[in-house]
């Protein structure tokens, strides 16, 4: 129940970067049930796709737990609303 005065709602939580917790590319990968090579192409298409990431070295790239599973949702098909 709302009281008055009170935010109908919150909105989005800010990511935490540092401590929501993060994927390497291998485990996206084994997440989305796809090769990480699929993840590396992704990254260097123009435009880019997949998921949102950090490239913390020339070798090394992360991806955030709340960025993966916003950018599944934003994917995500509901036949019933469709219709």
């Amino acid at each position: 129940m709302l009281r008055a005065g009170a935010p109908a709602s919150p909105g989005p939580r800010p990511v935490d970067l540092l401590h929501d917790g993060w994927y390497t590319t291998d485990e996206v990968a084994a997440l989305l049930g796809v090769d990480a090579s699929t993840l590396r192409r992704w990254r260097t298409s123009q435009p880019v796709q997949g998921p949102p990431f950090v490239r913390l070295t020339s070798r090394v790239t992360m991806y955030s737990v709340p960025d993966v599973q916003r950018w599944l949702e934003s994917r995500r098909v509901d036949p019933a609303e469709a219709a």
